[in-house]
């Protein structure tokens, strides 16, 4: 809104405004200032209310009956701070976002479909303190309705004409049966006609996938905060330098028109999680729940797919899929091998837990790791 403001300040009227404000470098700036202002300033009244609210963190013991042990102090930590980022991102995108792009329109709708569908999840566990919340052929059929109209509407012409009205949500001029891979200059691969519908299959898979994955890793104090972070800020780099046809053509890396604004939302994301870091880091006085992580995964997974990175998100995002590979082989060899089990207790990060490693330390070393992944994914810009 306050973009658009400006914008027509500066170009329709005879007031002066700075075209810095224009910028998506700048508006990239702005948005990780004002979720990061908000998150820190209205963190204590949201979390006050949300421990008045009872909301307080459920622990499953079912697969790992330890874990009711380790975690028993936490039980009293209210959950659903997810609130918190997915609001300050909301004004992040009303103040600094192009609310007539398409982008900002997908983005906009992958946070609040999967944000109260996650709240939801957050309430029943909460009313019904015994409860697993919705059922999980519930949840992951309400993701796929969100990754199917996703994909229908990159890979549909005409779903994109519908929501194409008065000049609003125009779809960039982008191939998205494209697919890159990071080192690797030019496409990977490309699919068109009757291949689409792999297309259409794989946006669902890194949507889902993604989303799921990140909820999976949101099990210790700042664990997931601090890695999505890290995956926001390298996706915000490249959607920046996408977003430039000479960067892109130097950098051999696809030109999309208008992707800054994927920048801003994934800019404001990085904001809104180094604040909830001040109050969810060790010990945590709140945790983002499915409200946070559902969303949160969704989002980024959802910006990959924009952006043709998807193989990029699972190499610096590869902190979710090993932990969403240990919970797939966990359940596989129980249920195939006598009840026999690969980890001690899964997702991964419990593993270690097992193992005797501080909670701090398997968080620490889950960020180095994330880090790491971050820089090589950085790296992969330069080496192509």
């Amino acid at each position: 809104m306050l973009y658009l403001l400006l914008q027509h300040l500066a170009y329709h009227t005879s007031v002066k405004i700075p075209t810095v404000f224009l910028y998506a470098s700048t508006r990239m700036i702005l948005a990780a200032i004002t979720t990061l202002l908000i998150t820190i300033f209205i963190g204590p009244r949201v979390i006050n209310k949300l421990y008045a609210l009872k909301t307080g963190q459920s622990i499953r013991v079912e697969d790992c009956p330890m874990l009711a042990e380790l975690h028993q102090k936490k039980k009293e930590t209210p959950t659903m701070g997810g609130i918190l980022i997915l609001v300050s991102m909301f004004i992040a995108l009303f103040l600094w976002m192009n609310l007539k792009s398409s982008f900002t329109l997908l983005l906009g709708i992958a946070t609040i479909w999967l944000g109260l569908l996650g709240g939801v999840d957050d309430y029943l566990k909460m009313k019904h303190k015994n409860s697993k919340g919705l059922a999980g052929k519930k949840k992951f059929i309400l993701q796929l309705l969100f990754a199917g109209f996703l994909g229908l509407y990159l890979l549909w012409p005409p779903l994109k004409e519908a929501l194409h009205v008065g000049g609003w949500f125009a779809s960039p001029a982008v191939h998205y049966g494209d697919y890159f891979f990071p080192f690797k200059k030019g496409a990977l691969f490309t699919l068109s006609g009757m291949g689409l519908i792999l297309a259409f299959l794989i946006t669902i898979i890194v949507v889902t996938g993604s989303s799921n994955a990140v909820n999976l890793t949101d099990g210790l104090d700042g664990l997931a905060s601090g890695c999505i972070l890290l995956v926001a800020v390298v996706l915000a780099i490249f959607a920046f330098l996408s977003n430039h046809r000479e960067m892109a053509h130097y950098l051999n890396i696809p030109y999309i028109e208008g992707c800054a604004e994927i920048g801003v939302y994934l800019c404001a994301m990085a904001g809104a999680c180094l604040g909830f870091l001040w109050y969810n880091g060790y010990p945590a006085q709140v945790f983002m729940g499915d409200t946070g992580s559902l969303a949160l995964g969704g989002i980024i997974g959802t910006a990959a797919v924009l952006m043709r990175r998807e193989l990029l998100l699972a190499l610096i995002g590869g902190i979710f899929v090993i932990e969403a590979l240990s919970v797939i082989l966990q359940v596989l060899s129980y249920r195939y091998r006598n009840k026999k089990r690969v980890f001690r207790c899964a997702p991964l990060h419990h593993h270690f837990e097992f193992k005797g490693w501080p909670e701090q330390k398997v968080v620490t070393r889950f960020w180095i790791i994330g880090l790491i992944l971050a820089l090589i994914g950085l790296a992969s810009i330069k080496f192509q």
